[in-house]
């Protein structure tokens, strides 16, 4: 017969215990991430959408979104600031960008839509495409 004041690493009560902090542990877990989910959001909506990117500053945005040399005709000039991300969420949505004709939102929309990775705003465009919780 099993001497019940012994502690198996395997006995029942390690068992229990093992689970306990192992529940303790996952509870730690999700304290710790939803700050940092949280933190994330609020990042989101301080980024900014600069049109165009500061290596292509000077040039003009094509009503198809691409990049044109300055004074394209038919093209728009460059943004005097960066769209913050709540702007750009709304015009993504079917909203206008502040400060634009419609013609002019709707290029520099199809510009933001066609970033690409390593191009500045693109972060702070597909974190807008995440879903949020």
């Amino acid at each position: 017969m099993a001497d019940p004041t012994h502690t198996d690493l395997n006995g029942p009560r390690n068992g229990a215990r093992r689970a306990l902090m192992l529940g303790a542990a996952g509870a730690s877990a999700v304290i710790s991430i939803r700050p940092a989910l949280a933190q994330a959001n609020a990042s989101v909506m301080v980024c900014e959408v600069p049109v165009p990117d500061p290596g292509r500053a000077g040039n003009y945005i094509a009503a198809d979104g691409s990049v044109v040399p300055a004074g394209t005709k038919g093209a728009f000039p460059p943004v005097s600031r960066p769209f913050k991300a709540e702007e750009v969420r709304v015009a993504l949505k079917g909203g206008m960008l502040p400060g634009t004709t419609s013609e002019q939102s709707n290029a520099y929309t199809a510009y933001i839509r066609r970033l690409q990775q390593g191009t500045a705003g693109f972060t702070c465009f597909a974190s807008l495409q995440m879903p949020r919780g």
